[in-house]
């Protein structure tokens, strides 16, 4: 009823306010969601395209949509305000083009395109797609009683039609009736649902729900050939895209930024006419005649594919983690992490334990895995990112099952990932970095264009002898560009763009990695099941939900907070530094001193300590002689290979 509600306030304020001679009516909606949106956890409540297909959702309802800006489309042109007139009576009546696609025009209006009273406006339109390699548990944890009512309807609602041309206008008193009495909604819709080729949803399941059509990448369209390319980031991926059309303060946001977006759902029929070799073109904006038909189709897909958004909030997202509050700085979030604190140790010395037996008894690997988990650019001098920690676990063994458990460990714990299997196949055939396609004014994604602390597992033990071709080079260029300065390089035909990038990667490989990386760690085991995949799998099973959820509080909570080093301790650190040097010159260096700072670093975020310590630097010292002395006796035992 909540949902009702909500939607049922979109359609009732916009009338209100439109019908209001008021120049601010835009700014009193904006503030009048903002209100509601605070009231009793109203943000659970409005339906997520995330969660729930767009066939279940009402047009011109209040959704929400988290996710990550994919491309940029040129700025467009609306009427902001416009006119129709009644040739028969010559009555006219005033309109507002905003949260709209396509203009509101009654049998017997025309729209006055020379009257004084037209108000051309802009607005920025973003493709946008889902948070690549978002996690499951994220979703299911953000919306579990949205959830349960979605479950329980679908028992007993059929997919809604609502939005086909057929369709006549209701009341606002029927409109609210056939919500509250499904049944009356689904006897309506049988007689005009039908598994036709002009309704791609009109032979889904009534209990399916998914949030994108079967076909997954690439989808085909009734009205479009060939099929439409989604254009994921990673392949596999699913979900629905949208077209997110942001009215003000556009110029904050950029491609790969992570948003969540409250607006109005268009999923006009309409929408889909460009795509149509018989489209009437009078019902296009002549503007649109000068872009070619390639553009036209990428950039006007059908409706029923990727919806269009109309923005009416929007905020960028400091993390994805349902788990944490939105924004660290409230006074109500403030409360929340001093709680968790007080218990900090605990979840510390658990997921210790958890990690040690995932890497098969090796609680030295464990420690340097928990710290690559919780590290984090935090800022950049000229072109060094700080605060990167890529970790090389070697001594993986090849081509086993043990790399694949580690990463769905891993997946379990962090709101997104995403294990690239580094085949000679796949880095031949790949695309990795995104590049600009001009024909189609668009920006076609690539696998490394990924959002903010996205966890990128990279698996060397899958690699065979062959030999690499010119796009398998470039991929190796760009995953070492990825790893030592933390950039991607988009490729714009003519130059290239760099677009930095704050990326956990973790290479898993047999002997040292042929990539850079931060640290190597080498795999000693401590045990061998004599059934990995049963061994890995009673690791998740034997963890209580609730320990579970602790670990993905713990791992994102540390990402976020501040650290320093006072000066007393800074000198304590150089005048020790100068005393390794005396001891040992030869091995001791400047880059030794950059790693064990950082380990010290991440060491005391991980015990919930925001400043550097005497004993927290003595054990980062000692975790870096223990790394040292096992990558030596390996050398010892293997030869010059590490």
């Amino acid at each position: 009823k909540r949902v009702i509600g909500a939607n049922t306030r979109v359609n009732v304020v916009f009338l209100v306010a439109q019908n209001v001679p008021n120049a601010d009516w835009e700014k009193k909606v904006t503030e009048y969601f903002k209100e509601k949106l605070k009231e009793n956890n109203a943000t659970n409540w409005v339906p997520s395209l995330n969660d729930v297909p767009v066939h279940y959702l009402k047009p011109n309802s209040l959704v929400k949509f988290r996710c990550m800006v994919q491309d940029m489309f040129d700025p467009e042109f609306y009427m902001g305000v416009y006119e129709t007139v009644d040739p028969n009576t010559s009555a006219r009546v005033l309109h507002f083009g905003k949260y709209r696609d396509v203009a509101e025009c009654g049998p017997q209006q025309e729209i006055d395109l020379n009257s004084s009273q037209t108000v051309t406006s802009e607005r920025q339109t973003f493709y946008c797609v889902p948070v690549p390699g978002e996690s499951a548990w994220p979703v299911i944890v953000l919306n579990p009683r949205f959830y349960a009512y979605i479950s329980a309807s679908q028992a007993r609602v059929s997919p809604s039609t609502s939005y086909t041309p057929s369709r006549h206008k209701r009341s606002y008193e029927e409109d609210e009736d056939m919500d509250l009495h499904p049944s009356k909604q689904k006897e309506q819709h049988m007689g005009n649902s039908c598994c036709s080729g002009g309704d791609i949803h009109g032979c889904v399941e009534p209990k399916r729900l998914e949030t994108e059509a079967p076909a997954g990448h690439h989808l085909i369209s009734p009205n479009c050939s060939p099929p439409l390319d989604l254009n994921f980031p990673l392949p596999g991926e699913k979900g629905p895209a949208c077209l997110v059309k942001v009215y003000e303060s556009w110029e904050s946001f950029k491609v790969n930024d992570v948003l969540e977006v409250y607006g109005v759902l268009s999923v006009d029929p309409v929408l889909s006419i460009v795509n149509n070799e018989e489209r009437d073109s009078s019902a296009l904006d002549p503007m649109e005649c000068m872009d070619t038909a390639e553009e036209q189709r990428v950039h006007s897909p059908p409706a029923s594919l990727v919806p269009r958004i109309h923005v009416i909030l929007a905020q960028k997202l400091q993390h994805i983690n349902p788990l944490l509050p939105p924004c660290l700085n409230e006074e109500e979030s403030k409360t929340f992490v001093s709680n968790f604190m007080s218990e900090l140790s605990t979840v510390r010395a658990e997921l210790l334990g958890f990690l040690t037996h995932a890497l098969l008894g090796d609680s030295l690997a464990a420690e340097y895995l928990i710290l690559h988990l919780i590290s984090t650019v935090y800022a950049r001098r000229d072109v060094l990112p700080l605060g990167k920690f890529t970790v090389n676990l070697s001594g993986c063994p090849r081509n086993s099952i043990f790399t694949e458990h580690i990463y769905h460990i891993i997946q379990q714990l962090v709101p997104a990932s995403f294990r690239l299997q580094m085949s000679i196949g796949n880095m031949n055939h790949s695309r990795f970095t995104p590049r600009k396609d001009y024909t189609a004014n668009r920006l076609v994604s690539g696998v490394l264009q990924l959002a903010s602390n996205t966890s990128l597992v990279i698996d060397e033990t899958q690699l065979e002898q062959g030999q690499l071709d010119t796009t398998g080079v470039h991929n190796v260029t760009a995953l070492g560009n990825l790893i030592t300065w933390q950039k991607v390089d988009y490729d714009f035909n003519y130059h290239r763009m760099e677009f930095p990038c704050n990326i956990n990667v973790l290479v898993t490989s047999e002997g040292r990695s042929l990539l850079p990386s931060d640290c190597q760690v080498h795999l000693q085991p401590q045990l061998i099941p004599p059934n990995m995949e049963e061994y890995m799998s009673s690791l998740l099973t034997a963890v209580l939900p609730s320990v579970l959820n602790k670990f993905r509080i713990y791992l994102s909570l540390l990402k976020l907070l501040d650290y320093s080093i006072s000066d007393e301790v800074t000198k304590a650190v150089e005048e020790d530094f100068v005393e390794m040097r005396k001891n040992d010159p030869e091995s001791i260096t400047a880059d030794d001193l950059h790693k064990t700072l950082l380990v010290a670093r991440f060491l005391s975020l991980s015990a919930g300590q925001t400043t550097l310590s005497r004993e927290r630097w003595l054990r980062a010292k000692q975790l870096e002689a223990l790394r040292k002395a096992r990558l030596q006796q390996q050398k010892c035992v293997n030869g010059n290979e590490l």
